[in-house]
C-alpha cells in the first residue's frame, strides 16, 4: 500500500481537491460500492434505420415493446385491452392523446388523477434499478421536486397518504396536469432505455434521416457505429465530390428530396436547371424514382426528378472514374465503364463481354475523355459542394456522427460493427494495403476510423485531408471496405444493362463464414474479447426472415439485426426491423411488424406489434459491477482507497470540506 501511495502521490494530491478529507472519501466509496450492486441498465441496439423516422420514433417511445409488457404486468388485471391501448397511447404521445381525451371525457379531473397515478407506477418500475441521483438528473426542471416526492412515496407511512394525494389534486386544480403528464411520460421513455446503440446506416432511402438525427442529438446516452451510408454522408459533408454526387443520386432515386432541401437546405436548383438543359427531351425512363409512395409528387415532378437523377448519375460516374484513376491502389479499374461504351453499337464491354445498353443518350460524355466534367457539370458539383459544406444543420449532425460514432465499439463484452471484417476464404483476415502498410482485422478498422476523422478535422487543402476524403468514398463502395463487404457496386449495370448477371455483387468471404463459430471466435479474440462470454452485433445485410433465415449466427455468437426498418427492404425480409435488448436478465430480440404511421398510432391507438424472443438468460442477474461502467467504478474505488490510506498515514493533509 505504501509503495502504491508513493507512486501515485501527485495524483492523490490532485484528487484530494475533490475529496478533501476522510469523511468525503468514505462517503464516495460507500456510494460507488452501492452503485456496483444495482442491476445493469437496459441497452437497446438498432441498425439500418435508413430515414424511417416514424418507425424509429415509435420504437424509442415504446422502448421496443418493453413499456407495453411493463404496463401489462402492472395493469393487466385492472384494465381491459381497449383501456390498456388508450393508456399506452397516452404514455407514448401524451400531448396529442390529451387533446383527443378533452373532446370526449366528461369527468376530466378523474381521468387525470387515474392516469397520473398509473404513470407514476410505471415510472417507479422503470426507475427502480437506478440511483436517486441518476433519476433526479432525468427529471424535468419544472417538476423535479414533485416527481421525486411522488416516486419515492413510502406506502407504509399512512400519515403521508393525504400529503401525496394532495400533490396530485393540486397539480390538477392549478391546470398543470397536461404538462405534468407530458413530463413524466418523457421521464419513463428516457429511463426505459439506459443506452442506445445505433449499429449503422441512419441515412438514405427513407424520408427523414435528418429527423432521426435531430432526435439523436437530444438523446441522453448514445453511440453510433458508422454504416456505409453514414460514411457516404460524412464524406459529402467533408466536401468529397464523388460522395456528394452519390448522396444526391440516391435521394433522386428514392424521390427523397425533402431531406436534402427541407432538412439541410441543399440548393438543388443548379442541378435542376442543368438537367433540363441537357436532358429536357430525354424521357429518362431508367431514372424514374424507385419509390412512388410520396403522394405530394405529381407526375411532372417525378419527370423532373428523373432528369436530375440521370444528370447527377453521369456526373457521379465521371467523378468516381477520376478518383479510381488517381488511386491505382484501389484496384477498381473494372468500374471504369464510361470508357467501355460503344455508343454507335449501343453496347458496353464488361469483363470481356459486350452487353446491349438500355440507354445511349449521353450528351455530356466525351468518348475521347469520358471522365472529364463539362464546364456546366463542374459548376453544378461546385455549387452542390458549397451547399453541403455550408449547411449548418448538416455539419452539426455530422459532428454528432464523429463525437458519438466510430467504426466499431466494444461495450459490455459485445463487439458492435455495421458490416464485416474482411476475410479470406480460409477464414484468415484479409490484409489490405493502405499508404504503404498492410492492415487487417482490428488494425484495418482502426485505420479506417483514423482516415474518416482526418477527412473532417484535418486542415482544408492539406494532402492528408485530400487523401482521407477519397478514402471516405472508397469506404462507401470499395471491395476491401469493412463497411461495404462486396467485390463491386454495380450501379452502372443496374441502370443500363438488362442482363441481371451483371448486377451481381459477390460478398466477401466473411458472409459465408458468419455461421461458423470458429470464425466468430477469431474475430472476438482479435478485438480482445472473451469468445465464451461475448457477442458480435452487426447489420448491413437484411435478414430474410420470410425465407426462414435467422438473425442468430455462429451458435449465438454473432447477431445480425438488420430486419428491414427501411420500407424498401420489408418485402424481402418479411419483417419491419429488429431491436436487440440487453438487460440485467440477458439478451432478448424484438421482431417488429410494419408500423403504419404516428398518426394512426395516436388516432387509432395502433401500437407497433413486436414479438420478443429470449436469446440468452443469465444464471445470475447482471449488476453494474459486471459492466464496463462497473470496471471504471472499481478503478475509482481503488484510487479513493489509496487516498483514504494516504490521509490516515498523513501522506496527504486533510482539509475542511
Amino acid at each position: 500500500m505504501e509503495k502504491e501511495i508513493e507512486k501515485n502521490i501527485e495524483f492523490l494530491k490532485m484528487l484530494s481537491k475533490q475529496y478533501p478529507n476522510v469523511a468525503s472519501v468514505c462517503t464516495e466509496i460507500t456510494n460507488l460500492k452501492a452503485i456496483l450492486n444495482l442491476p445493469k441498465g437496459t441497452e437497446h441496439f438498432l441498425t439500418d434505420l435508413h430515414g424511417e423516422y416514424e418507425a424509429f420514433t415509435h420504437v424509442l417511445k415504446n422502448a421496443s415493446g418493453v413499456l407495453r409488457r411493463k404496463a401489462t404486468e402492472l395493469f393487466g388485471e385492472s384494465l381491459n385491452e381497449a383501456e390498456l391501448r388508450s393508456f399506452l397511447t397516452l404514455l407514448y404521445y401524451p400531448a396529442e392523446k390529451i387533446e383527443i381525451i378533452k373532446e370526449s371525457e366528461t369527468d376530466l379531473d378523474k381521468w387525470y388523477s387515474e392516469n397520473i397515478h398509473r404513470l407514476l407506477e410505471i415510472c417507479r418500475a422503470v426507475s427502480s434499478k437506478y440511483t436517486r441521483s441518476k433519476v433526479r438528473k432525468a427529471l424535468p426542471k419544472d417538476f423535479k421536486y414533485v416527481i421525486e416526492e411522488l416516486l419515492h412515496r413510502d406506502f407504509a407511512i399512512e400519515d403521508k397518504a393525504h400529503y401525496y394525494r394532495k400533490i396530485v389534486e393540486t397539480i390538477i386544480d392549478i391546470d398543470r396536469a397536461d404538462e405534468f403528464i407530458e413530463a413524466i411520460a418523457c421521464v419513463i421513455q428516457r429511463l426505459a432505455v439506459d443506452r442506445l446503440h445505433i449499429v449503422g446506416d441512419v441515412y438514405d432511402r427513407g424520408p427523414g434521416s435528418h429527423i432521426i438525427m435531430d432526435s439523436l442529438m437530444k438523446h441522453h446516452s448514445l453511440d453510433i457505429q458508422w454504416g456505409n451510408h453514414d460514411i457516404l454522408w460524412m464524406g459529402a459533408a467533408c466536401g468529397s465530390a464523388p460522395c456528394i454526387a452519390n448522396v444526391v443520386r440516391i435521394s433522386c432515386r428514392y424521390a427523397n428530396m425533402a431531406t436534402l432541401e427541407d432538412g439541410y437546405g441543399i440548393n438543388l436548383f443548379p442541378l435542376a436547371t442543368f438537367a433540363l438543359e441537357q436532358y429536357g427531351d430525354d424521357p429518362c425512363l431508367q431514372f424514374m424514382p424507385k419509390t412512388m409512395e410520396h403522394a405530394n409528387y405529381r407526375q411532372k415532378d417525378l419527370d423532373m426528378i428523373s432528369k436530375m437523377h440521370k444528370a447527377i448519375a453521369i456526373i457521379q460516374f465521371k467523378l468516381e472514374g477520376q478518383t479510381i484513376l488517381k488511386h491505382p491502389a484501389y484496384e477498381m479499374e473494372n468500374r471504369l465503364l464510361l470508357g467501355k461504351m460503344d455508343r454507335d453499337a449501343g453496347t458496353v464491354e464488361i469483363g470481356g463481354q459486350y452487353y446491349p445498353m438500355k440507354d445511349t443518350a449521353f450528351p455530356t460524355v466525351n468518348p475521347k475523355d469520358p471522365y472529364s466534367l463539362t464546364e456546366d457539370e463542374s459548376e453544378v458539383i461546385e455549387k452542390l459542394a458549397h451547399s453541403f459544406i455550408n449547411s449548418e444543420k448538416l455539419q452539426k449532425h455530422i459532428e454528432l456522427m464523429y463525437t458519438k460514432g466510430s467504426m466499431y465499439l466494444k461495450y459490455n463484452s459485445n463487439l458492435l460493427y455495421h458490416a464485416c471484417i474482411p476475410m479470406n476464404e480460409d477464414g484468415s483476415f484479409r490484409n489490405i494495403p493502405i499508404e504503404g502498410s498492410g492492415y487487417k482485422g482490428k488494425s484495418l478498422l482502426d485505420k479506417c476510423d483514423e482516415l474518416a476523422r482526418q477527412a473532417f478535422y484535418n486542415k482544408e487543402g492539406s494532402p492528408e485531408r485530400s487523401y482521407a476524403r477519397d478514402a471516405m468514398w472508397y469506404m462507401w463502395c470499395g471491395e476491401n471496405s469493412p463497411l461495404f463487404g462486396k467485390d463491386k457496386m454495380t450501379t452502372f449495370e443496374r441502370y443500363f444493362i438488362d442482363d441481371k448477371k451483371t448486377h451481381a455483387e459477390a460478398k466477401n468471404s466473411y458472409y459465408a463464414l458468419r455461421d461458423d463459430p470458429d470464425a466468430a471466435e477469431r474475430i472476438l479474440v482479435e478485438f480482445g474479447l472473451d469468445p465464451q462470454t461475448s457477442h458480435i452485433v452487426s447489420g448491413h445485410v437484411p435478414v430474410k426472415r420470410k425465407d426462414g433465415e435467422s438473425p442468430i449466427k455462429a451458435d449465438g455468437k454473432l447477431l445480425v439485426i438488420d430486419g428491414g426498418f427501411s420500407k424498401a427492404y420489408q418485402a424481402t425480409t418479411g419483417t419491419a426491423g429488429y431491436t436487440l435488448i440487453y438487460n440485467s436478465y440477458g439478451l432478448l430480440l424484438a421482431c417488429h411488424e410494419p408500423f403504419e404511421s404516428i398518426e394512426k398510432a395516436i388516432n387509432e391507438e395502433k401500437d407497433m406489434i413486436s414479438t420478443t424472443t429470449v436469446l440468452e438468460k443469465t444464471a445470475r442477474r447482471k449488476s453494474v459491477e459486471d459492466t464496463d461502467v462497473g470496471e471504471e467504478l472499481k478503478k475509482q474505488i481503488e484510487l479513493l482507497s489509496l487516498l483514504l490510506a494516504a490521509y490516515r498515514k498523513g501522506e496527504v493533509k486533510q482539509r475542511k470540506a
